[in-house]
């Protein structure tokens, strides 16, 4: 993608960051058996993504996961870091609970690898 703009409006570039998501405990419900929790304390996932401009602690950034499932994660922090050239922006899940359908499309969408915190 090239970026473009309007006559006297400013160049606005995309910036590659890294998102490093941390997710609440899931509920999952089978119909065929009692209640699995997972717990995810000690999981990050991350993903790759392009914004208009690196996001302050505080502020919600909107993230997806496989085709449908769109959610927003609240950033705690962002660092730059030097060996990748790039913005690492930790953030949490936004809600109290996830469902069973986003967390499914979490662990399921390519796009975002999980990685242990030990």
């Amino acid at each position: 993608m090239v970026p473009h703009r309007e006559r006297g409006s400013p160049l606005i570039v995309p910036i590659q960051l890294e998102v490093n998501l941390k997710i609440p405990r899931v509920t999952l419900r089978p119909a065929d058996g009692p209640p699995q929790v997972i717990d995810n304390s000690a999981i990050r996932y991350t993903k790759l993504i392009h914004v208009a401009a690196v996001p302050k602690t505080g502020e919600v950034l909107q993230v997806t996961a496989g085709p449908f499932q769109t959610f927003e994660c609240t950033v705690t922090r962002s660092d730059w870091h030097d060996e990748r050239e790039l913005f690492i922006v930790s953030c949490s899940y936004a809600k109290r609970s996830m469902s069973a359908e986003e967390y499914d499309a979490l662990v399921n969408d390519a796009e975002w690898k999980s990685k242990p915190l030990f």
